[in-house]
């Protein structure tokens, strides 16, 4: 009760904060809200290569990965932040914004009404899907009426969503509860990368540069989703030790990419040297992906990015029936995934000795998920929303 208490409180105060800074007219701005930052990073990137004339505003979270600096055509402000005069800047630049676009769920939109010539875009922060979201996520029944109010009110403010593929755009009609016009199938912007073969040169070079002993070895790349109960790990669910007696000797190395919402207490680095290398902050996940040979991960959205360079994939799923129950899935997970599924790490090692990987389902699954992703979606996009109104006021 405490809780609703504080969060009404709050959208109370965003409601009326956001009312006053809709006295001010809105101007020609874009405002990209972040809690990730790769779709909104390619989308930044793609109004500048045009060098369409629009001031651009970073509203971003602490782990958002959207990289750029402040100057007269584009401003950097932390969101969600105790900073006062930030906070009210923020609002203030939201509020006349005539595009506002959105890479996660954010509470705020509960309270706020946008002005009838801004369009809010929300460009979600995966390709694709495995366990339920939104409004279709088992928690949801157990929230109060109250909590699910707000959360259809934050939906309703999305104009539009984009989407990779037409499974995807019927999952966000049942997660956000949006019609078929809203779906713009543009594509994912941050999949531009797997088509940029330069993009991938550079990242790999980048990689080697600074690993550059793991220039003849076969790396195995363990991307995991997190558990709410596993934030702050001691240990992981692989066995490092067995991997290590089993593939150290045969040039293989394990890079351990952690979810940005999990703290490893221990160094895995430490203990396996030469073999374990925890990837942190600094290193994108796209950019990993390039040098990666084998995924090994659970039910993260990773699969649907790693499919484009049609390499092997190992599903580690030690709690599916747990993690079914909890979370729910959109797909039979056994039979969905591109490659095997393993319950333990001595299913992996055999895996791996036998190069069982059943290849022959990542093509297809690409194609299903990655239909409209054709190295051109922040493109299209920048242009469905920007260039043409652009062009449009120019001649006026």
């Amino acid at each position: 009760m405490t809780r609703e208490l504080f969060i009404e409180g709050y959208l109370l105060f965003i409601k009326v904060l956001f009312s006053i800074c809709k006295l001010f007219p809105v101007r020609n701005k874009i405002a990209f809200v972040s809690s990730f930052g790769d779709n909104c990073q390619f989308l930044l990137d793609e109004i500048n290569q045009q060098s369409i004339p629009i001031q651009k505003v970073l509203l971003t979270k602490s782990g958002s990965n959207l990289d750029a600096k402040g100057d007269g055509h584009t401003i950097v402000l932390p969101f969600e932040t105790k900073n006062i005069f930030h906070m009210l800047r923020a609002f203030y630049h939201l509020a006349t914004s005539k595009w506002v676009v959105i890479d996660n769920y954010f509470g705020f939109l509960a309270a706020v009404t946008f002005k009838q010539e801004v369009t809010c875009v929300q460009v979600w922060h995966a390709a694709g899907a495995v366990k339920q979201f939104g409004l279709r996520d088992p928690s949801v029944q157990y929230r109060s009426a109250r909590a699910q109010k707000r959360f259809l009110e934050v939906y309703r403010r999305f104009h539009y969503v984009t989407t990779g593929s037409e499974i995807m755009a019927d999952i966000y009609k049942e997660s956000f509860q949006v019609e078929d016009r809203q779906i713009l199938r543009t594509g994912v912007p941050r999949t531009d990368f797997f088509f940029d073969e330069q993009a991938k040169e550079r990242s790999r070079r980048a990689f080697y540069q600074a690993f550059p002993e793991l220039k003849t070895k076969r790396i195995i790349l363990y991307a995991p989703t997190f558990r709410d109960e596993e934030l702050h790990a001691d240990t992981i669910a692989l066995d490092l030790d067995l991997l290590y007696k089993e593939l150290h000797e045969k040039d293989y190395v394990v890079l351990l990419k952690l979810h940005p919402a999990v703290t490893m207490n221990q160094n895995m680095t430490q203990q396996f040297p030469g073999f374990v290398y925890q990837i942190k902050r600094g290193l994108q996940i796209n950019e990993l992906l390039v040098i990666t040979d084998l995924l090994i991960t659970d039910y993260s959205s990773i699969p649907f990015e790693f499919s484009f360079f049609q390499k092997p994939m190992l599903f580690f799923a030690y709690d599916l029936e747990q993690y079914a129950e909890r979370r729910g899935f959109w797909e039979d997970y056994t039979e969905s995934m591109p490659g095997p599924i393993v319950y333990n790490t001595e299913e992996i090692v055999e895996k791996i000795h036998s190069h069982d990987f059943m290849l022959e389902k990542v093509a297809p699954f690409n194609e299903k998920w990655n239909t409209y992703s054709n190295g051109q979606s922040s493109k299209q996009l920048i242009d469905l929303l920007l260039s043409a109104e652009m062009k449009k006021n120019a001649r006026a």
